[in-house]
């Protein structure tokens, strides 16, 4: 696991921040540079002396870097003139340190025991003699590519570990330093790579060096690899310099070369300078220069032949060569031990970029039909003989064979060539096909891969375990074609050891078997083509003598066994058919004269081989006898005549199996005497096995036949058929449960599956089928062949019904429509058949000629058809065009040309694969040769794409019922992508084919999916609870809203809910009835607050409002289903014109509130969410707020909010700062902190319903505007407009629909613009005088951004899709209105797609950011885009100028400063303008995307916010980042307290827990676990001594941690609970902690000694909510112990124990069991929770939103006051804190609750109980005067509350954000 977390690389300089010189240390002239080479930060190290001028990593002698990678990567350029140094530290595996040092002052090459010194020569035509020196004054930047591994080898002989240490020695100039196992190319980028397939590994971008457009990598850099023979490098580099001939090193010299540009055609019309480094001359066989290393590395040991060199220079080596190793550990250049393989694979570069979603893995291998790939001679049974074991191409198959249950051994790439199971059935050793052959050793028990090894052989064709398992022996083929015997010892494998290679032997005969003999591990037998050897492991080598064949040295010998009996010196050999004449026996030879091993092959002949003597004993031969009238054999002997071919055996302590070509398993008697049984196969048998017990008989066949003889019933029970060639298609019946598919073997197959065996099998011989298809009603199936016909067969009848000829070309593709009534068919010729298959005998409609692409890639995809049968696409009439028909008339309807979707691509697209989506809405997804794209099937416009879903074309796709799951497959892999993510979708990748996968489909009913290729796979899908789908009303955010049109309640609840209750799947269709009258009036709505509602519908681009604007509707009104701004959710509003009115009648006379405006907006449908990650979207809540909430009288609050602990990532620009005035804000959830930098004090602005999306401040600082999304507690968009010296909210603002994506004040704060998201698409503009709505404007696409002119308050600038718009603002009277000035389009050299930000320089210049990485500086006088670069690698979404400095921010953590002083004067130069001028100064990476960032008019210091929920202050003048502001992203699930109450700890859903000083609140420590949640959390009690202060942790895997708050450290980790830990809590004296799983158990442990003593299963069953332990008084309740606990689970049931830990008892005092709520027999579906329900109808259900239809928490405690008091709530039928009395075993107090307790919390100071709810309100009840006070501030369910010890502090937690109040009156 120690290379995990450094792979595929790492990059030294970073990890070990180099820039706080914490863990590394500088000395001398050290310092942080600008490149313009590289135009980036570099280190500089200079000086006179080299060893007074260093970095050094890490900061001590005494400790250790660590990295295990194989290469080390130096980028670094030596200064001109001048000598450096580099010092490398070396561990070895021994444990010794080799220092390795490089240095232009060397000489030549030295070497110790301990040091290796290199002379580093950088020149470009000099002599040898003058090779060392200084650099050249051209020297260039280079990337020193070090083998570490190969150079610690060649040169000392021993084997490396890992990096310890490196000193940086001047003069130099370094970037970084990167450690990896992989060898990168630099010169071939990522994209390069996947565009032309190159077989080379690119070098990452954070690695690589910028090369401008047009020029070659090597013409700028010099790549040097050493050595240059590496194993992972070519193994001729070439040399392209001006040195002359005689130059040249000789072969023994190492030489340092760049690495030729073989991929670069400019690379070989260029020069580069040669960088060349001496070494020794190499001893014993140490390798040349050039020549690669050798596969075990070297040894003087060597106990090979001695070769003879002719005068060739050949080598000439005997027939039979034997060579030894020093027992080094096989597969030095991998990974010898190798952990479990998930099925989810490291994923690609190009996928990695994505997070993955939930549930990760989404799918699970379900089953395989398959078998063999490379061989169908290998399967085993295991040693109960309950199971066998098969390849199946990549996959390892373990198959019951009573239950037929599979389980899969995953992680080979390619075929498994060979299988050995050792004698105890607990190691599997699997071989996979490929030069050279990789090894795999499995726990056969656990499923785990214990080692992963290359074998120095080609494919490894034969392997055998010894009896103990102790040695693996496999046969195959080394490079030059020769016979390789190797054999491994594996004893150490299962015990954290590695394999190591024992001994390894050249041979020239042929073997064609071998096995380790069971009676000695020591002894082995092979057999081939003439030749029977006998093997013998011996003193490290392997050594063999042949036996005497006589008469029978030429035949060919194919299979061996060992036999049973007590002989052990008999062995039978089967030779082949070959043989030339029959063997005469005496009849005395017929029977054994000792008993003994017998073997039969595939040559009829048996030969027993006498091991003694090495020679033949007995020789028979199987021989056919027909009776008259019969061409087939019916019975066998062994006499004279032709032989029947043999091809395995298998020999038990009484019979002998014989598998023949023939097709028959044969049983024989050992005196083979006569056939005791025959089984006929299909084909002929490969391999033959007998069980352990002997009853059973295992028989494989060349056909893909599994199955086994039960030798008592004498009954053949097939196991597994499988196709034996390329699976080209397939095909699914949901009604029948079953599934179709051809293959290139000529077949059609349907299988069953539920049980996954084959139920029929029709074959082909003369024509090939191509594709298939069920008929959706009816019991047949439809396949179209090669010879154009298309044909349907019968299912009952297994018959062909009806064959059709209407194509003369091979059939492309097959399809049906679901309803049944037609099937097409398209075939290469161009034609297009429609069929009527509402009958039996389907008929020909249509046929259209020249429609279908003719050239495209065949594929099962190229015809699809919608869900609704309506629509009918294809890829034609060329590979560039899809054609969408209407299914029924064949008429045209849409055309697209794909080729034109990306026009900054260089090549064009053409489509591979088409499917439909389900509808609505209606979406046709094209897979082209470079994406996916998503196409609207209606108007052809795209949707939205998946760039780079494939590095190659995808030849197949399929998308789930329900929208989703996108699958695709290309290559060997499959990814499944989350449709419903509309940005950024993520993915998962999932291997195990061996072959292109050709096809991949949904099974009906969402629940599984099938890929095929070389074998069938079937997935079962791990989906999390269902969710609507995309484009539904109650999924979707821009879902149609609702407005108050007057309809009664009966009427509200038809609309929202079905006649069952249940809510409806569809919008409502509108009834032919008239429509209900509008009531028209200027007044507010009762419970909007008074707001002036105005609804319009999507009209005119632009429009001015006033409030004396709204006109009469005109027409006949339209009812669109809209959202309520209040109590009238779910009404309906009838809409003609643009622009009507829609009130309540009982509102229409009631009066204005001052400042309030609410004008709402339609949609009639949802936009996409754009391929962009400034658009905010907020987090998904389930809880709703509370209608009624009783807030305390200004002054008589007993709760004050004191601060506030989070920033909210999730915005965009919510982050406010002002240096002049020091006015600092920013967003947490729902509200607006203001916070004093200095003091770090809070004020808090309150008001908000709903997650802050934005906040703007005016250019005088006294006004702020903020601005939230619409959701459960809003059903519109909220801005609020602040007073900052008071912080009081002057004017509520309402128009948006779904969110604000921006807000801007103009230059003289006159105007507010307020721009819309995706969803809405529309830009308000308001006066700040009257914060009227001024002018508002619908856009036809989304927009990114806005931004006023700072030179004229009537420009502003907005940047979308392809577009920069620049507004002005005009104005007649009162009116003003907005006016398009300039709509520019991107120039097409970009090549970007999108702007996402902007930001206005020096006039008039504006500079805009993009997706792409682009900055773009526009001339908005004259329209033009004069200047562009690239700034960055991914998406810009924050741009800042003033004066010559710019900003750039973007979604790859990266914050950069660019100096674009020259930038105004190259706007003089135009299009012609270069880049070149403008350079970036300095660079920071930060935590997360840049999402809001504010700066100095100086541009030197600013804060900037993140996506990880952090402000951080940046100082460019320092280049440094401190963190100001610090919160959780995720949930927040315990806060616990210090007994000195000086510092608290949090723990949340991220795994990590942090202990904050209580004082400041500022993050002291934080202790991060990866994977996991931490779940609950306790403090250690007061011990006396602080430096024993602990906390417990429990964590979701079961696991409990203990840390050490003085060290720092953890102290304990175990693991008591094979479920999550739900609640934990140490005991009085802290010596004893008590922990609780979801499963309902409680375990007692020990934190001193690790043990857990007890385990409680009382609760079994119900997840446990609530420990809590106090002290009590020794016999106090007529019990012992001195500690009272309770535990409560979720089944309402609370018990109370006393304990005497120390004394090891515990003992029950009360066991309190509540009856279930009545009102949770409601069943709220989850949808309904997002504000669609009425009030009313929400208001009755106590399920809380976090779980819908799940019972509320049991909250149970002890009472502080009064401790035989427990204080319960969520028990009972009733909402209401219950006190329980345990003396008096009664209730004596209630409180009565408004909502559903989800948290609890009782004050030990005052008599105080604070309760949290879900309805977003916090409620503290005076538990004396029953007095209760509600507070609001939070944006999600209360689902924590805790008070701290003294009282004075309540801490309380929504999702991830935290509020600390202050308890007043104490």
């Amino acid at each position: 696991m120690a290379r995990v977390w450094q792979h595929p690389f790492l990059n030294v300089f970073r990890h070990f921040k180099v820039h706080e010189w914490k863990r590394s240390t500088k000395e001398g002239d050290v310092a942080a540079v600008m490149d313009k080479t590289l135009k980036c930060t570099v280190y500089r190290i200079r000086g006179s002396v080299s060893a007074s001028n260093y970095i050094q990593l890490p900061k001590t002698s005494t400790q250790s870097l660590g990295l295990t990678g194989r290469y080390l990567y130096v980028l670094f350029r030596p200064m001109s003139a001048k000598h450096f140094v580099i010092h490398l530290d070396v561990s070895t595996e021994d444990g010794q340190v080799i220092r390795v040092s490089l240095s232009n002052l060397f000489k030549e090459f030295k070497s110790t025991a301990t040091w290796l010194q290199f002379p580093f020569v950088c020149e470009a035509g000099t002599s040898r003699k003058d090779l060392a020196g200084v650099a050249p004054p051209a020297a260039r930047w280079t990337c020193l590519q070090l083998d570490l591994h190969d150079i610690v080898l060649v040169y000392l002989n021993r084997r490396h570990s890992h990096l310890k240490s490196v000193r940086l020695c001047a003069n130099l100039l370094v970037r970084s330093l990167y450690t990896s196992d992989l060898c990168f190319d630099p010169a071939v980028t990522v994209a390069e790579a996947q565009r032309a397939k190159l077989p080379v590994t690119p070098m990452p971008r954070e690695m690589a060096f910028p090369v401008p457009k047009g020029e070659s990598w090597h013409d700028r850099y010099v790549h040097i690899r050493f050595p240059s023979g590496s194993s992972a490098a070519p193994s001729e580099p070439v040399q392209r310099s001006y040195s002359p001939p005689e130059a040249v090193f000789p072969r023994h010299m190492p030489q340092l070369l760049p690495r030729p540009a073989a991929f670069s055609k400019s690379r070989q019309d260029s020069t580069s300078p040669v960088v060349q480094m001496l070494g020794p001359t190499a001893t014993c066989r140490a390798p040349s220069a050039s020549g690669p290393l050798p596969e075990n590395g070297l040894s003087c040991e060597c106990t090979e032949v001695s070769c003879v060199v002719g005068s060739s220079g050949r080598s000439q080596e005997p027939s039979a060569c034997v060579e030894a190793t020093d027992g080094r550990t096989a597969g030095h250049d991998l990974q010898a031990s190798a952990h479990k393989l998930a099925v989810v694979p490291t994923a690609p570069e190009d996928v990695a970029m994505h997070e993955s979603f939930l549930p990760d893995p989404v799918l699970r291998l379900k089953g395989v039909i398959g078998l063999g790939g490379h061989s169908t001679k290998w399967a085993l049974w295991t040693k109960d003989g309950a199971a066998v074991v098969y390849p199946c191409h990549a996959v390892i198959v373990v198959l019951r064979t009573d239950t037929r249950e599979q389980r899969f051994f995953l992680g080979h790439t390619d075929k498994v060539s060979a299988l050995a199971l050792d004698g105890s059935s607990s190691l599997l050793a699997s071989a996979q096909a490929g030069a050279p052959s990789m090894l795999r050793l499995w726990d056969f028990q656990t499923g785990s891969c214990l080692s992963l090894f290359r074998s120095p052989v080609h494919t490894i064709s034969s392997l055998s375990f010894s009896g103990s398992g102790a040695l693996l022996c496999g046969v195959g083929k080394d490079p030059h074609g020769r016979t390789m015997v190797v054999a491994w010892g594996t004893d150490q494998v299962g015990r954290g050891g590695q394999a190591v290679v024992l001994a390894k032997a050249h041979t020239d005969v042929d073997i064609q078997a071998f096995e380790v003999a069971s009676f000695d591990e020591t002894r082995m037998v092979s057999c081939g083509r003439g030749s029977v050897r006998l093997w013998r492991l011996r003193s490290g080598g392997l050594r063999s003598c042949p036996v005497d064949l006589g008469e029978h040295h030429a035949l060919e010998f194919t299979d061996l066994a060992f036999g049973q009996a007590q002989d052990r010196h008999t062995l039978c050999v089967p030779p082949s058919p070959n043989a030339r004449g029959p063997v005469p026996l005496a009849p005395s030879a017929l029977t054994c004269r000792l008993p003994g091993s017998y073997v039969c092959g595939r040559s009829g002949h048996i030969l027993e081989i006498d091991h003694q003597h090495m020679a033949v004993r007995h020789a028979r031969r199987l021989l056919p006898t027909q009776t008259p009238g019969s061409s087939l054999p019916r019975k066998q002997n062994f006499s004279l005549g032709p032989g029947i071919a043999i091809s395995s055996l298998s020999v038990s302590q009484t019979t002998c199996a014989m598998g023949s070509e023939d097709g028959y398993l044969r049983l024989w008697p050992l005196d083979f005497s006569s056939v005791h049984l025959e089984a006929e196969h299909e084909g002929p048998i490969s391999s033959v096995r007998l069980s352990p017990d002997g009853l059973h008989v295992l028989s494989t066949t060349s056909s893909g036949h599994l199955g086994f003889l039960d030798i008592p019933s004498r009954e053949y029970n097939v196991l597994a058929r499988s196709h034996t060639a390329l699976v080209l298609a397939v095909a699914t019946s949901y009604s029948r449960g079953q599934l179709a598919t051809v293959s290139r073997d000529r077949t059609v197959r349907i299988w069953d599956l539920a049980t996954l065996q084959q139920l029929y099998d029709f074959t082909s011989p003369k024509e090939a089928p191509c594709a298939v298809a069920f008929h959706p009603t009816q019991p047949a199936f439809f396949c179209g062949f090669s010879s154009g016909a298309v044909r349907s067969f019968s299912l009952e009848a297994a018959e062909v019904l009806v064959d059709h000829r209407c194509h003369r070309g091979a059939i492309t593709g097959l399809v049906a429509s679901p309803d049944g009534s037609f099937l097409f068919s398209t075939c290469s010729q161009g034609a297009l058949a429609q069929y009527d298959c509402t009958t039996t005998h389907c008929r020909v409609q249509h046929v259209a000629a020249n429609v279908v692409c003719q050239d495209a890639r065949p594929g099962p995809n190229t015809l699809a058809i919608s869900g609704d049968s309506r629509l009918l696409a294809f890829v034609g009439p060329s590979k560039y065009t899809v054609t969408v028909m209407d299914a029924a008339s064949l008429d045209d309807l849409l055309r697209v040309d794909v080729s034109t979707l990306d026009l900054a691509s260089s090549r064009l697209d053409s489509a591979v694969a088409i499917c439909f989506g389900p509808a609505p809405p209606s979406h046709l997804l094209v897979s082209t040769s470079s994406r996916v794209v998503v196409l609207d099937s209606t108007s052809g416009r795209m949707v939205r794409e998946l760039s780079c879903a494939h590095p190659v074309a995808c030849p197949s796709l399929a998308l789930s019922g329900d929208a989703r799951f996108l699958l695709t497959a290309a290559d060997r892999a499959i990814k499944v992508w989350d449709y419903s993510t509309q940005a950024g979708p993520s993915c998962q990748v999932y291997i195990g084919h061996s072959e292109p996968v050709q096809a991949v489909a949904f099974i009906p009913g969402q629940q599984q999916l099938l890929s095929v290729g070389d074998a069938i796979f079937l997935w079962d899908i791990l989906t999390l609870p269902e969710k609507s789908p995309p484009g539904s009303i109650l999924d979707s955010p821009g879902a149609p809203q609702t407005c108050e049109a007057g309809l009664n309640t009966r009427q509200l609840e038809d609309s929202v809910l079905g006649a069952n209750g249940l809510p409806r799947r569809q919008v409502p269709v509108p009834s032919q009835t008239p429509p209900p009258q509008l009531g028209m009036c200027a007044g507010p709505c009762e419970s909007g607050d008074g707001a002036f509602s105005v609804s319009d519908e999507e009209g005119p681009s632009e429009e001015s409002h006033s409030p004396k604007g709204v006109r009469q509707p005109s027409g006949p009104p339209v009812l669109v289903q809209k959202e309520a701004c209040g109590a009238g959710d779910g009404a309906w509003v009838a809409s003609g014109d643009p622009w009507v009115l829609g009130m309540p009648p009982s509102s229409c006379n009631q009066p204005r509130k001052q400042g309030t405006w609410s004008i709402r907006r339609a949609r009639a449908q949802p936009a996409a969410r754009p391929d962009s990650y400034k658009h905010f979207t907020a987090r998904y809540k389930s809880s709703l707020t509370a209608k009624n909430v009783s807030s305390p009288p200004a002054g008589a609050e007993r709760l004050r909010l004191k601060a506030v602990v989070g920033y909210n990532g999730n915005g965009r620009a919510n982050m406010t700062w002002r240096p002049d005035t020091g006015f600092f804000a920013y967003t947490c959830g729902c509200l607006v902190v203001v916070e004093d930098l200095h003091s770090g004090a809070q004020q808090h602005w309150l008001g908000h319903p709903e997650e802050i999306s934005t906040l703007a401040l005016s250019h005088d600082a006294q006004v702020l505007a903020s601005a939230s999304g619409c959701g459960a507690a809003a059903s519109c968009c909220q801005i609020r407009i602040w007073a900052v010296p008071g912080g009081s909210c002057q004017q509520l603002l309402s128009y948006h629909c779904t969110a604000v994506q921006a807000l801007a004040f103009s230059l003289d704060d006159r105007l507010l613009v307020t721009l819309g998201d995706y969803g809405d698409r529309t830009l308000a503009l308001w006066s700040t005088a009257t914060y009227e709505l001024v002018s508002s404007t619908h856009l036809p696409e989304p927009v990114h951004g806005v931004a006023f002119s700072p030179w004229g308050a009537g420009e502003l600038a907005c940047v979308g899709q392809g577009t920069l718009t620049l507004w002005l603002t005009q104005q007649r009277g009162a009116d003003v209105s907005l006016q398009v000035h300039h709509r520019d389009p991107i120039p097409e050299a970009v090549g970007a797609g999108e702007l996402t930000s902007l930001c206005y320089g020096a006039e008039p210049l504006l500079y805009c950011g993009s997706n792409a990485g682009q900055v773009c500086v526009w001339d908005t006088h004259a329209g033009r885009c004069f200047l562009t670069w690239e700034a960055d690698d991914g998406e810009i979404g924050v741009l800042l100028c003033a004066g010559s400095r710019l900003v750039s921010g973007s979604n790859t953590r990266r914050l950069r400063l660019w100096a674009v002083g020259a930038v105004p004067e190259l706007r003089r130069k135009g299009s012609g303008a270069r880049s070149s001028s403008v350079f970036m100064e300095r660079e920071l990476t930060l935590d997360g995307a840049i999402v809001s960032a504010v700066f100095h008019n100086s541009m030197d210091m600013g804060v900037v916010g993140t996506t990880a929920g952090t402000l951080w202050y940046v100082s460019w003048a320092e280049g440094t980042s401190t963190r100001l502001i610090s919160g959780y992203r995720s949930k927040v699930n315990e806060v616990v307290f210090s007994p000195r109450e000086t510092h608290c700890a949090t723990c949340g859903d991220d795994g990590s827990v942090r202990v904050w000083s209580l004082a400041s609140m500022e993050l002291v420590i934080q202790f991060q676990v990866l994977n996991q949640s931490c779940l609950c959390l306790a403090w250690s009690p007061p011990c006396g001594r602080p430096e024993q202060q602990r906390v417990a942790a429990g964590y979701s895997d079961g696991t409990l941690r203990v840390f050490s708050i003085p060290q720092t450290a953890m102290e304990l980790k175990m693991h008591p609970h094979p479920a999550a830990l739900t609640a934990i809590v140490f005991s009085t004296d802290g010596q004893t902690i008590l922990s609780g799983d979801k499963d309902g158990l409680v375990a007692v442990s020990r934190p001193r000694t690790g043990m857990t003593f007890r385990v409680l299963s009382d609760h079994r069953g119900a997840p446990i909510s609530t420990i809590q332990s106090t002290s009590k008084e020794y016999g106090d309740f007529g019990v012992e112990g001195t500690d009272l606990w309770l535990a409560a689970s979720g089944d309402q049931r609370v018990s109370v124990w006393a304990s005497d830990w120390l004394r090891d008892r515990c003992e029950l005092v009360d066991w309190l069991s509540f009856p279930a709520p009545t009102l949770m027999e409601v069943r709220v579906p989850g949808a309904l929770w997002a504000g669609r329900v009425p009030a009313h109808l929400a208001t009755v259900c106590c399920t809380p939103p976090q779980a819908p239809g799940c019972p509320p928490p049991s909250l149970a405690a002890f009472c502080p006051w009064d401790k035989a008091l427990l204080v319960c709530a969520g028990l009972g039928p009733h909402l209401e804190v219950v006190f329980y009395s345990l003396r008096q075993k009664q209730v004596v107090d209630k409180i009565p609750l408004p909502f559903c307790a989800v948290s609890l919390s009782l004050s030990p100071g005052a008599r105080l109980l604070a309760i949290g709810f879900a309805e977003r309100v916090l409620r503290l009840v005076d538990c004396v005067s029953g007095a209760a006070q509600d507070f609001a501030g939070h944006d999600d369910w209360v689902q924590l509350c805790r008070f701290s010890p003294s009282a004075s502090l309540l801490f309380t937690a929504a999702h991830n954000q935290i509020l600390v109040w202050e308890v007043t009156g104490c």
